[in-house]
């Protein structure tokens, strides 16, 4: 069986910085945990940032979010410390991501660079966004493929919007699983 993870946005500033959330704070040893076991197992990892430039405020997103984050080469735009001491992120795929989802990740499922996956699983930040938008275009670009999201190494921006994007990945055949 083949099982890929996607790890979405497990940035600095979503988890104690500018955008951060203790329920964000609270999963990131959880994530570090799914990780080593995917990377244990041998299994395929890719990884999406966050990634704005100094233009942010004047953006369509920042219009309407006007908390600038994820600035290119800044340290809220970094993954998490306690991702990059526990594994080598030279040995998987990073997409960089201008927006909610990633056009390139669509692109790279749609093109069969993941075919071999047999099924998909979903973790990171923030649920209610960026979790959502890349778990949905997954599921557009791959419908056949069983694709899970462990609420358990999720949060959203507040614990409702949360649990309202799970709902609304139920209802879109994604399977949400929760390992507490």
């Amino acid at each position: 069986m083949n099982k890929l993870l996607i790890v979405v946005d497990m940035q600095n500033d979503f988890i104690d910085g500018t955008l951060g959330t203790q329920e964000a704070e609270h999963i990131v040893h959880k994530v570090v945990a799914k990780i080593t076991e995917y990377e244990m197992a041998g299994r395929t990892i890719i990884f999406t940032m966050d990634t704005h430039s100094d233009d942010y405020p004047v953006t369509s997103e920042g219009k309407k979010l006007p908390v600038t984050h994820c600035i290119k080469d800044t340290p809220g735009w970094q993954i998490s410390d306690a991702i990059t001491t526990s594994i080598d992120l030279s040995k998987y795929k990073i997409y960089e991501k201008n927006t909610f989802g990633s056009s390139e990740l669509a692109r790279d499922l749609l093109n069969g660079l993941y075919d071999t996956a047999t099924s998909i699983e979903i973790i990171g930040l923030c649920t209610d966004i960026c979790v959502i938008s890349n778990a949905m275009l997954v599921k557009t670009m791959l419908p056949e493929i069983p694709i899970t999201v462990d609420a358990s190494c999720c949060a959203g921006v507040t614990p409702n919007s949360h649990q309202n994007a799970l709902e609304a990945m139920k209802m879109c055949h994604i399977e949400v699983k929760n390992n507490k």
